[in-house]
């Protein structure tokens, strides 16, 4: 995953992140609310789930000190970062300031 995730986050469009895991309840919470982001922003975002439990170096190289913790990235470049769950409106707000 890791050589991957270089990869992933180096697109020109954004790259939001969400570190996840499968026991926690906030985490269950923003999956629907990610779901409608994507059908909202289509291909002008990228939505990438990552769990923590199975990806650990990669939690611990980002310094993910609770779940959920999304980032945003564009062109490899970390341009937001948030622990939480956050309203669908603003998440959208966010993504498009840096679209």
């Amino acid at each position: 995953m890791k050589s991957n995730f270089s990869q992933i986050i180096n697109s020109d469009k954004p790259v939001l992140i969400d570190f996840f895991a499968d026991w926690c309840g906030p985490c269950k919470m923003l999956a629907p609310i990610l779901r409608e982001v994507k059908e909202d922003l289509g291909d002008d975002v990228s939505i990438i789930k990552i769990d923590v439990d199975r990806n650990q170096n990669l939690a611990a190289q980002y310094q993910v000190m609770g779940v959920p913790t999304m980032m945003l990235f564009k062109e490899g470049k970390m341009l937001w970062r948030q622990s939480g769950v956050i309203p669908k409106h603003q998440l959208v707000d966010i993504i498009k300031s840096h679209s």
